[in-house]
């Protein structure tokens, strides 16, 4: 039997599946809504919907022939708890590139040969292009 978490980001892995929260997000729906932007018979939305129960990420209920799926969002609060206790991990590389881009940003670079090409993004940070890799040399033995 696998733990809760597990079961939650086994549930989140399927980009069908996450899309399907996405629309519970905004509301109480049937399953025939839901199942309305995909191209997949009901039994394939059905499936979906039973991993989404069975991780608590939805509950069913039954209201004479309206079956409405709802958000339960107590195991997505769970998920990223467990993810916020690893933050401490990414951040400082996360700063740290910003406070390059940001002196990118003060100084430009300018095209100095097909080797220091850029490519200047939508957000104006210049990012140099990828140039042949010098093979690796082989480690010596001490």
């Amino acid at each position: 039997m696998t733990d809760e978490l597990s079961s939650t980001f086994a549930a989140l892995a399927d980009p069908t599946r996450r899309a399907i929260l996405a629309r519970l997000a905004l509301g109480e729906t049937s399953v025939t809504e839901i199942a309305r932007p995909f191209e997949m018979s009901m039994p394939a939305v059905s499936k979906h919907l039973k991993v989404l129960e069975r991780a608590g990420l939805i509950a069913r209920g039954r209201e004479a022939q309206w079956r409405p799926c709802r958000l339960d969002a107590g195991p997505l609060k769970d998920a990223a708890s467990w993810i916020e206790e690893y933050r401490r991990f990414w951040t400082p590389y996360v700063d740290a590139l910003e406070r390059h881009l940001d002196r990118m940003d003060d100084h430009p670079v300018s095209e100095d040969g097909p080797e220091r090409a850029t490519v200047i993004h939508r957000n104006k940070r210049a990012i140099p292009k990828k140039t042949k890799t010098q093979p690796r040399r082989k480690p010596r033995n001490s």
